[in-house]
């Protein structure tokens, strides 16, 4: 057995490759929310970042290769330990137990985690293929941003995905950052500043967009 096959089969291999994973989808989620802000400044700045994108050629399929491959990594990690607690205590916990340093995020980072994969599935089909967007327009994303949040339930599935995003990144980060050495014990666990700021930040930024639109800030 190589070292790679030890790695992915312990435990503390797999948080290692979650949290190497699932930076790698922190990094595109604050350059991708960048991107998208341009929309505030009118269609020919976005419009003209997605037409280098898409003149990069393989550049940018070599970057939508590498976030499905993290995102197949991180979800299969995520599953077999969940699964592997799960045969380590069959049992819950006790009814009324206090959970004293978990969070609301670190709660729910499981079906959260599988709710915002069933929206990026949506969110795909919404903006980049076009299927789920009523007049989607190639090349075109000011258009596609500013036609598709007229309907105020498709804001409210963007609001309610939002919220659970920035909530997984609150836990996400600071648990990447234990994972890979970079956060060390603390008598204050439950005082997770940069995580907080960029969980925050990112919710944020994806959130006003919607929000700016069905207001008629973005026409």
């Amino acid at each position: 057995m190589n070292r790679l096959q030890r790695l992915w089969q312990s435990s503390v291999g797999k948080k290692y490759i979650m949290a190497v994973t699932g930076l790698i989808w922190v990094a595109y989620l604050i350059t991708h929310m960048l991107a998208n802000l341009l929309v505030f400044q009118g269609p020919a700045k976005i419009n003209a970042y997605s037409a280098f994108l898409h003149g990069t050629g393989g550049a940018l399929w070599a970057a939508r290769l590498v976030l499905i491959a993290a995102l197949v990594l991180h979800v299969i990690a995520a599953a077999q330990l969940a699964e592997r607690r799960h045969e380590a205590r069959p049992v819950g916990y006790a009814a009324g137990r206090d959970p004293q340093v978990s969070t609301v995020a670190s709660r729910s980072i499981r079906w959260g985690g599988a709710l915002i994969l069933l929206f990026l599935v949506y969110h795909l089909l919404h903006f980049t293929v076009g299927t789920a967007h009523p007049s989607f327009v190639e090349g075109d994303p000011y258009h596609n941003v500013a036609a598709g949040f007229h309907n105020p339930l498709v804001v409210l599935i963007y609001l309610i995905a939002m919220a659970f995003v920035g909530l997984h990144l609150y836990h996400g980060i600071w648990s990447s950052g234990r994972s890979l050495g970079m956060s060390p014990p603390s008598p204050r666990p439950l005082r997770r500043t940069l995580a907080l700021v960029l969980g925050v930040l990112i919710w944020l930024g994806f959130s006003v967009i919607p929000i700016a639109v069905y207001a008629g800030v973005v026409r």
